[in-house]
């Protein structure tokens, strides 16, 4: 018998891994991606002599890429060098108020005391209840494919969901062991990822502060795109033909059945399956007939989307003082700007920002003597972003960075790109230029988010940040092993 053939659109995380678990199992696949590298929103571009990852920059979760490589009887390290940072992260509360949050859990537990005495037992109980969610929610819950209600509806199951805090915010749990209001920001701030403010995010994802504390944070030396590399040639290993540059136009459906896509350029790949990659809304609402999309345009409008982002991609002149690989600035409150973060499509008065130095760890991404800074903005998505109101945010930003860390950095940028919404849609067909995939509420968790599967269309499915499990590199990662399963369950070869 003939080998079935796949074509994934999209060269992510998902695509990445969907394709190589698929070519892993005998299925003969091709990727299509629209852009002239791979690895979607994690590629990179090298100026100057800088060299800078364009999105993800954590590394945290590590036994899920311990996981995935092990699928194939491989471990990162065959394709990347991993390295624990420490201090994981710096937090600003504001002038001289630098908490560098250690990696050593005894050295966390006693800065938490510093700041909130006799809250070492509290914070024992809170990291016992977030193992168990992430022992639970990562190695269970987050690979079943969310097709239907009966797939959580066995008696061990239901228990452990109750036992893992679903209907209880995540902003009330963290307030039931700690009352200093500094701590209940570091713990709150992992959920940032997902998407939402912690009065929104169920308290099951507590789990992140378990994968913040006690797992760590990592950085693979080059940078975040090595993990790409790494992918990619093992994908090749697989068989798995990528082709760049493919910019897809169409699915072509006959029957209820996708016969193949066609390119911008006119060039057509038959299928016997379709894994879309891409950005979800952009294939139901561009690449499907009508008649073949799984939601209309009102059911995307009623989404609750995670944020986009605001970047600037900096090279510096100088090397600079008061800062670490990753330093998180709550200079500023977040709860009276939530809404024009998260909901409100409206720019913030004081924002609130990230700032990346890789080369504080990584001599490799810059000359010698110079830094490396990625700044990120998050804002709510689908805003204007023309270069005046950039360059407005620019220099809010970099005011408040100057004042913070004492020295003069503007002056010794040699290097600056921006990249915000306009981008996301420009590069990956982003809806409302989104830069993190759909919100982790619990309206959006598991079966109520976005179907992996076409319900009009046999083999067309879907893989990562809109689809389940949901956004985040590890996420997505998982994203592409569930679809693959439930395409290898559906077309035996």
């Amino acid at each position: 018998m003939p080998q079935k053939q796949v074509v994934v659109i999209g060269s992510g995380f998902a695509g990445l891994s969907t394709a190589t678990h698929l070519a892993h199992a005998g299925y003969k696949v091709t990727i299509l991606e629209k852009n002239t590298t791979p690895g979607g929103r994690a590629r990179k571009f090298e100026a100057e002599g800088f060299v800078f990852d364009m999105g993800p920059s954590w590394y945290w979760m590590p036994d899920v890429f311990e996981k995935y490589f092990a699928n194939f009887g491989k471990k990162p390290s065959d394709y990347y060098n991993l390295v624990r940072l420490d201090p994981s992260y710096t937090v600003v509360f504001g002038e001289k108020q630098f908490v560098n949050i250690p990696a050593d859990l005894k050295d966390f537990k006693a800065l938490l005391e510093s700041m909130e005495p006799g809250v070492g037992p509290k914070l024992d109980a809170f990291l016992e209840q977030a193992a168990y969610k992430y022992k639970v929610g990562i190695n269970d819950l987050v690979y079943r494919p969310s097709r239907s209600i009966f797939e959580f509806t066995n008696p061990r199951l239901l228990a452990d969901i109750i036992r893992m805090d679903v209907f209880q915010s995540m902003a009330k749990h963290v307030r039931k062991f700690f009352n200093d209001e500094k701590i209940i920001r570091l713990m709150e701030f992992p959920v940032i990822f997902l998407g939402e403010t912690a009065d929104n995010i169920p308290a099951l994802y507590s789990l992140m502060n378990y994968a913040d504390i006690v797992l760590g944070t990592w950085y693979p030396m080059g940078g975040m795109h090595e993990i790409v590399k790494g992918m990619v040639k093992l994908a090749e290993e697989k068989g798995v033909n990528i082709q760049l540059g493919a910019d897809v136009s169409q699915i072509e459906v006959q029957n209820g059945k996708a016969k193949g896509v066609v390119l911008k350029n006119g060039k057509k790949y038959e299928a016997d399956v379709v894994v879309a990659a891409a950005d979800y809304h952009h294939v139901d609402s561009q690449l499907l007939s009508p008649e073949y999309r799984n939601y209309s345009e009102n059911y995307w409008n009623k989404r609750v989307m995670a944020p986009s982002s605001l970047l600037f991609y900096l090279g510096i002149d100088k090397k600079l003082e008061n800062l670490t690989h990753h330093c998180l600035f709550f200079d500023e409150q977040m709860g009276p700007h939530a809404d024009a973060i998260y909901k409100n499509p409206r720019w913030p008065e004081r924002p609130l920002f990230y700032l990346s130095a890789a080369s504080k760890t990584d001599p490799s991404v810059a000359p010698e003597g110079k830094e490396n800074l990625v700044i990120l903005i998050p804002l709510a998505p689908d805003l204007e972003d023309g270069e005046e109101i950039r360059e407005k945010y620019y220099h809010m930003v970099m005011d408040r960075l100057e004042k913070l860390t004492g020295q003069e950095i503007r002056s010794h940028v040699v290097f600056k790109r921006s990249y915000a919404h306009s981008d996301f849609k420009a590069d990956y067909n982003a809806f409302k230029g989104n830069a993190y995939g759909l919100a982790n509420t619990l309206l959006q968790t598991a079966i109520l988010k976005p179907s992996l599967k076409n319900k009009k269309v046999n083999n067309l499915y879907y893989t990562g940040q809109l689809t389940v499990p949901g956004p985040g590199v590890p996420p997505t990662i998982i994203s592409g092993h569930v679809v693959s399963r439930e395409i290898i369950k559906e077309n035996n070869l």
